[in-house]
């Protein structure tokens, strides 16, 4: 099996190339890992999210959240507000400080596409965000792909068509990579 033709193992591949790259340059530049950048990116967009929404969208254990906030609160990049409709829940606030942090975190997001994008041209680039925008779609728009039987191997009618099993080793390693 060619993994390199394997479209979970390169996704998968890519998406940790391009955090490893983007947590480097987030350290060297901002002070920041990517798991802080990803929190205050998520609350820049969700601002005045609960603590388990924001757990439950950066698809982290509420624990696991509460540590990082703590640190985020002391350096003063985010605020605990109470929430009026529930006494238990707190909700999460950018501070001042953090406001133009956001706009640097975007540009470091960026530099690293770039990069990664160095191959491509801005043609094959805007190609490529399309067609990952459709499978992801795919992933999160349509439950009853679920449903659905999986698509039939490539007949005598496709010779060039190759289609790897749904239900089998391959797709079990690449949804693990």
């Amino acid at each position: 099996m060619d993994l390199e033709c394997s479209f979970g193992y390169l996704v998968h591949d890519v998406a940790r190339l391009f955090a490893r790259r983007f947590n480097q340059r987030a350290l060297l530049f901002l002070g920041l890992n990517s798991s802080q950048c990803r929190i205050l990116g998520y609350l820049a967009r969700y601002e005045g999210i609960n603590q388990a929404g924001l757990a439950d969208l950066l698809e982290i254990k509420p624990m696991t959240l509460v540590r990082h906030l703590d640190l985020m609160e002391a350096d003063g990049w985010v605020e605990r507000h109470p929430d009026p409709g529930d006494r238990r829940a707190r909700r999460l606030m950018l501070t001042e400080k953090a406001r133009p942090l956001i706009v640097r975190i975007l540009d470091l997001s960026t530099e690293v596409r770039q990069q990664a994008f160095v191959n491509l041209s801005d043609e094959e680039g805007h190609h490529l965000i399309e067609l990952l925008q459709r499978v992801h779609a795919g992933f999160c728009g349509q439950a009853e792909i679920t449903a659905r039987a999986p698509p039939p191997l490539a007949g005598p009618a496709e010779p060039h068509a190759r289609r790897e099993p749904v239900n089998g080793a391959l797709s079990s390693l690449e949804g693990s990579q």
